[in-house]
């Protein structure tokens, strides 16, 4: 298990981390959010054994992260490094071999991943004549194809479409099948919602939010309201504990101070029998995010 335990990275007079705790278990994916230059990238770095921490402990089961040996660790970085000019076959085997895996055998699942992610090329075809989200694949291929136990993608859906992000996420799924233990970054709240067991947002090198996606919606209530009823915009924004009501295709959405509020407007739009549409819910993950990144008070 990676286990970070009040790990403050510090640049001069810069805290880009600071007091940063969590664990990620052997077939558990945590998404690590925040807006740039948040800390993920340190965070990263300092799990990559690039950086030290400057007080804490970075431990990978109960043992100083740098005790685990490079062909445990898959990783991704924001910044793609592959050669344009070079095959996919003689990048993506050097990065095996590199790990420790054997030509034959890298090249049977190097010809396994292209087809399981639906690769548009062939192993032999330079990486330049491949598109920009081909590419991509390649590099998170060269990034797995040793099966780490610990894996780390930073930004790994930029230049995927959304086909190829669940092409990507059932890879991912695989290896956590596996038993491979999985942190990732990522902008797109739709993928880390998907993707992520349990979720770390950091602002400022700091933990803001922490837990599963059921935990952290729990701390906001069910404050987003989706109706389709007779009541009007005007009569919505009249009831106490409403803080604002949007027109939403045939019905509007409404944001609640209280999520008591949702009591009495069930009442008054059902006062004469059915109506095609009441949700109370918690807000999304990407409404969450967008708060908590500009909340400088909690």
């Amino acid at each position: 298990m990676l286990a970070l335990n009040q790990v403050t990275k510090r640049f001069g007079q810069t805290t880009a981390v600071d007091a940063e705790s969590f664990t990620v278990a052997p077939g558990e994916i945590l998404g690590l959010i925040g807006q740039n230059g948040a800390g993920k990238t340190t965070t990263f770095r300092m799990i990559l054994d690039f950086l030290k921490p400057t007080t804490g402990t970075i431990q990978w089961a109960g043992e100083p992260i740098a005790r685990l040996p490079r062909s445990a660790i898959g990783y991704l970085p924001e910044e793609r490094g592959l050669y344009p000019k070079m095959t996919v076959q003689a990048q993506v085997l050097y990065f095996a071999e590199l790990h420790g895996m054997r030509r034959p055998a890298a090249l049977a699942e190097l010809r396994r991943l292209m087809a399981a992610f639906a690769v548009k090329g062939k192993p032999s075809d330079k990486l330049q004549t491949l598109s920009k989200g081909n590419q991509q694949k390649i590099q998170l291929i060269a990034a797995i194809i040793h099966r780490p136990k610990l894996l780390i993608l930073d930004e790994p859906f930029s230049g995927l479409d959304p086909v190829n992000a669940d092409l990507l996420i059932q890879g991912v799924r695989a290896l956590q099948a596996g038993g491979c233990a999985i942190i990732f970054s990522s902008h797109d709240m739709h993928n880390v919602t998907a993707l992520s067991d349990r979720i770390v947002m950091l602002r400022n090198g700091q933990t803001v939010l922490a837990g599963t996606q059921a935990e952290i919606a729990a701390q906001f209530g069910r404050t987003n309201l989706t109706i389709e009823s007779p009541l009007t915009q005007a009569e919505l924004a009249a009831f106490p504990g409403v803080a604002a009501v949007v027109p939403q295709g045939s019905g509007f959405a409404v944001t609640l101070r209280d999520p008591a509020a949702g009591r009495a407007i069930f009442a008054a739009a059902t006062k004469d029998g059915y109506i095609p549409r009441f949700v109370q819910a918690a807000p999304s993950l990407e409404a969450i995010f967008k708060l908590k990144a500009g909340d400088h008070h909690a």
